[in-house]
């Protein structure tokens, strides 16, 4: 199995006029996106936001599904909600993979606009044979700031589709690209 993980920022991201600002947690994200995960075989799901409140809430809405009466009611629901961890910042989850794996991850930044270093979706799944550690990183509100994508080591080229509209959800994005690059073909 590839070492691919999964990391949703909610900060640094940018509003609509682009200012980098704190964004809020969406409990539907967590839902979808740790099933994803899941069901598509990725290492974890880290959940970055430095707000304290954000951080107890996301705690209770896990809490309720992997100890609670969600997680007799609902085992599958359980083991999915189980692989999201809550970090501060996206340095802290570098720090941990790189315990995990012993070696520093490779980041992937994930964009709607085009970039002029976007790889594919073929080359990515061509790297994820090379046995080393990937985190995809997805941004909330209006998606991660220009100096955060600056920093990845690679962009993933955008998800387009027939139309100029081009503004999925992040779970929505998180799911086909997931299929994308691990799914059956």
């Amino acid at each position: 199995m590839p070492k691919l993980y999964v990391a949703l920022i909610h900060y640094p991201v940018v509003n609509k006029n682009g200012e980098t600002i704190a964004s809020a947690l969406t409990n539907l994200d967590l839902h979808d996106i740790s099933r994803a995960t899941k069901t598509y075989g990725l290492n974890a799901f880290f959940v970055v936001t430095p707000l304290e409140d954000q951080k107890d809430l996301i705690k209770r809405i896990i809490s309720h599904w992997t100890e609670g009466i969600g997680a007799q009611y609902n085992p599958k629901r359980r083991s999915a909600l189980e692989m999201i961890q809550v970090n501060d910042t996206f340095s802290d989850v570098l720090d941990q993979i790189a315990v995990s794996e012993g070696t520093q991850p490779l980041t992937v930044a994930t964009c709607a606009r085009k970039y002029h270093n976007n790889i594919s979706y073929k080359k990515f799944r061509a790297m994820l044979k090379n046995g080393k550690p990937y985190v995809l990183v997805l941004g909330t509100a209006w998606g991660l700031s220009e100096d955060f994508i600056s920093a990845a080591d690679y962009v993933l080229e955008p998800i387009v589709g027939k139309t100029d509209y081009n503004h999925l959800s992040v779970r929505s994005a998180a799911a086909i690209m997931f299929d994308r690059l691990l799914g059956k073909k």
